[in-house]
């Protein structure tokens, strides 16, 4: 098995009053948009819970070959998410995602991917430097390394995880707005009025696709 993908679903979003991964969009849950995004990419779909309660609830939606993870430390973190799913993928590569990113970019993924070969993690970077580790390519094993190290040293960040990697390439966000004009793969749903405007977005995006 060569690439895996690790969806962190994370914890209750009190701005929703519920599980964002769960929150209908345009009828279908946005977890399902992001599997989907890679279902064709990977050979193993990884989601990863803060809870056992929250697992099935995640199953009660999703089909089976899915695999639904819970943390393996109780310091809810984007960094213990990342070590559950690291621990269990079989895939030498993972993509590690977020569950509020419904627009992610297949074709970024897959990039993402290739450009990763021989090296331990790619990641996008904007041109002021700030990286976006919860939307990059990791090579499995050193990732489980250095994830374990950062947190068995206190960490709950993923900069301190890609802080404890070497050779890892970073990618500008210029390079892949060539493939995602509009950076909809970076574009995560925080509030109400961000679930307006993709709806929006997808409203465009099928509108066009069938006056082709």
């Amino acid at each position: 098995m060569d690439k895996s993908a690790i969806i962190l679903v994370g914890g209750f979003s009190s701005r929703f009053g519920q599980d964002k991964g769960l929150l209908p969009l345009a009828g279908i849950p946005l977890i399902k948009y992001v599997l989907d995004a890679v279902n064709k990419i990977v050979d193993e779909k990884i989601l990863v819970a803060s809870s056992k309660d929250q697992a099935e609830n995640y199953m009660r939606v999703l089909s089976s070959n899915v695999n639904i993870l819970i943390d393996v430390d109780d310091a809810h973190s984007p960094l213990v998410g990342a070590l559950s799913g690291f621990k269990e993928a079989r895939g030498k590569y993972v993509v590690l995602l977020p569950c509020d990113t419904p627009l992610v970019s297949g074709d970024v993924v897959s990039l993402l991917f290739e450009v990763c070969m021989n090296r331990n993690a790619v990641i996008p970077r904007w041109p002021n430097g700030y990286i976006e580790p919860l939307q990059a390519v990791y090579c499995t094993k050193p990732a489980y390394e250095a994830a374990k190290n950062a947190l068995g040293e206190g960490k709950l960040n993923l900069q301190s995880m890609v802080d404890r990697l070497r050779g890892v390439r970073y990618v500008s966000t210029l390079v892949l707005q060539q493939i995602d004009p509009e950076f909809r793969t970076f574009f995560n749903i925080n509030a109400p009025l961000d679930l307006k405007k993709a709806e929006t977005i997808l409203k465009r995006s099928n509108s066009h696709s069938l006056s082709k």
